[in-house]
């Protein structure tokens, strides 16, 4: 468990703890061939964001089939009105924080004399992310206090530091690309480490029109196609594979019977892959798929059940005039 005490002692504007060290090189690779040397070939979704796939995504968050983030950043500019006033002395924690800009519409809702009393707790995987960020927000918000986390949020959410009254925000429907039991899972561990009172922002994407949803993710420019091939430059890095992408079809569909969009990457033909860390090689037959991503959208029974896993309350659900996304506040019962 992560000291509280240790967390508040200094008062510099920027502090950042690593706590990735705690998985070892060689549990991720094992990691990455056991999915690539399964029936079912997968790689998780959490390698896309190297320095090249950040930046292929901030270009995709920009595409105009790609209505999520301009959309939770509308619906989200609305909701801080009505949340952030209440914010006083709060510690705001982001999981997954990428870019500031999102925290940046929540802090720039609040008074400015409550600034100085808020700590904001970015936790990436991505140390170079929360300093870039922390870059921004201390122009933009002097006074605010940020101490940065460089861990895995899935399985480290217990050295995330906070004091008794706390808002965590988890935007961007990211827990939909964790299966329905693991979202499940996820947020009853949410709920395990928040207080009575503590609020939670999630944002989710909506079940909606088939076309929207396959479109958002087959962009015209191709980008998407870019950010799905290079999820195998970071494996070849990280596990000295010899893979080349451009061998790669993307494919992104909607399936109906799952509710999400399932990220694949199709083999154009047959080949052999081979790592320092394997004794035989990886074979993959020509049409055979390797899945990068899923990404569950929800109904109001799914956010039901999540509150339910919790043990939260669900305060309200701001939405926008499609009802494409959603932004649900939830607070932790007494």
């Amino acid at each position: 468990m992560y000291d509280h005490e240790d967390a508040c002692l200094s008062d510099a504007p920027l502090v950042i703890r690593n706590f990735l060290h705690a998985q070892t090189e060689g549990e991720t690779v094992k990691a990455l061939l056991d999915g690539l040397k399964s029936d079912h070939k997968h790689v998780s979704s959490k390698y896309f964001y190297d320095s090249v796939g950040a930046k292929l995504f901030q270009e995709i968050t920009l595409l105009p089939e790609y209505y999520l983030t301009r959309t939770e950043k509308e619906i989200l500019r609305g909701a801080s009105i009505q949340i952030a006033g209440h914010m006083r002395g709060t510690d705001i924690i982001e999981l997954g924080s990428g870019d500031s800009s999102k925290i940046s519409i929540v802090l720039g809702s609040m008074p400015g004399e409550h600034i100085a009393s808020i700590r904001y707790i970015p936790v990436d995987v991505s140390r170079a992310s929360i300093e870039d960020s922390a870059e921004i927000l201390n122009k933009s918000f002097p006074g605010l206090k940020i101490h940065g986390v460089v861990a895995d949020f899935e399985k480290q959410l217990d050295l995330i530091p906070g004091g008794e009254e706390r808002l965590i925000c988890f935007f961007g429907s990211t827990i939909g690309n964790l299966a329905r039991n693991e979202s499940r899972r996820f947020m009853a561990e949410l709920g395990r480490i928040m207080k009575p009172g503590g609020m939670l922002l999630l944002g989710i994407d909506m079940v909606k029109d088939k076309h929207v949803l396959e479109n958002a993710y087959n962009d015209s420019d191709r980008t998407t196609e870019k950010f799905n091939r290079n999820i195998l430059n970071v494996v070849n890095k990280l596990a000295g594979t010899d893979f080349d992408p451009v061998l790669f079809d993307h494919v992104a569909f909607y399936n109906e019977d799952q509710s999400r969009i399932e990220m694949h990457l199709k083999a154009t033909r047959d080949m052999e892959i081979s790592s320092p860390h394997l004794n035989g090689r990886i074979m993959i037959q020509k049409g055979e798929t390797i899945h990068t991503e899923n990404s569950h959208k929800f109904n109001l029974r799914h956010i039901d059940e999540l509150a339910s896993a919790g043990g939260l309350e669900i305060k309200n659900i701001f939405t926008d005039k499609n009802r494409w996304f959603s932004l649900v506040h939830f607070l932790k019962r007494a």
